[in-house]
């Protein structure tokens, strides 16, 4: 396994390659849901390449890029074991040199849920992945069903853009007991990770709903409210939606393919959690 930590080697690197290219951008402190992305990349692609990148663009400035978690050691030791070819971790210095002044606004479809609450946060995602995918030029990149709305802000970029690639959804890795995997998990003290199983409860509860004939997207939020404001470390809900599959706008009836997404806050971390009905 080949660790590169500069842009320009990656390029080099890359330009040595031969065949299909799987590529998984990741920020780091892995979990089961990123290999289970990296598995997915070696079975259907020669080489994989792997980035560890914590992008700070996408951070706003209230929220946790200093103290997001990180263990380069452990995560190498485990690509390792996952026989990954190369991992990439370039440096924000190279990624944003002094002078950078170029970003990608993917529209509409940032402008709603996380979007909304996390003003610039697809700005910056959409920019990085976006220069990750100039560097690496894969021929299919992975991305975890779990952060819902990222993906299709990545497909619709890379759609509008006319970019070489193919991206994959992979559906969301879950804990035993049906807790989304997450590295912002570990945030969480013992009670406080009891608690966090109400998102899938409330996910869980819009299946049963739905699975029973019930359309009415205002009946299913109102009942998935009901149920995260019963637990008593849910400390804030910011969002409950139930939007299409694509556009992400908000539905009054589910007709079509539909994204039921939630983002609480239970004490200080801040989960999000999502599955799709109709697909």
């Amino acid at each position: 396994m080949k660790v590169i930590n500069t842009i320009a080697e990656m390029k080099e690197a890359r330009h040595k390659l031969r065949g299909s290219v799987g590529f998984v951008p990741t920020m780091g402190y892995l979990h089961e849901g990123h290999l289970e992305l990296v598995r997915i990349a070696r079975a259907e692609n020669r080489n994989v390449v792997v980035s560890i990148f914590v992008n700070p663009a996408q951070f706003g400035p209230k929220e946790d890029y200093a103290s997001y978690p990180r263990d380069t050691e452990r995560d190498l030791a485990m690509l390792k074991k996952e026989r990954v070819g190369i991992v990439f971790m370039p440096s924000a210095e190279d990624m944003y040199p002094p002078g950078y002044s170029t970003w990608v606004d993917v529209e509409k479809v940032t402008e709603r849920l996380e979007g909304a609450v996390r003003p610039g946060h697809f700005r910056g995602v959409a920019t990085a992945v976006n220069k990750l995918f100039n560097i690496v030029d894969p021929t299919r990149a992975y991305f975890g069903q779990k952060d819902a709305q990222q993906l299709v802000v990545i497909k619709k970029m890379v759609a509008d853009l006319n970019m070489n690639l193919e991206v994959i959804a992979v559906p969301t890795v879950r804990e035993p007991d049906g807790l989304a995997m997450s590295s912002r998990n570990v945030y969480l003290n013992p009670e406080e990770r009891k608690s966090a199983l109400v998102l899938y409860k409330a996910l869980t509860l819009a299946q049963k709903l739905w699975n029973k004939g019930e359309t009415n997207a205002g009946l299913i939020r109102k009942e998935m409210s009901s149920l995260i404001q019963r637990e008593p470390r849910a400390a804030r809900i910011d969002y409950v939606s139930i939007a299409d599959a694509e556009t992400l706008e908000e539905l009054a009836r589910i007709d079509r393919p539909a994204v039921v997404s939630l983002a609480v806050k239970i004490g200080k971390p801040r989960l999000i959690d999502n599955i799709i009905l109709g697909a």
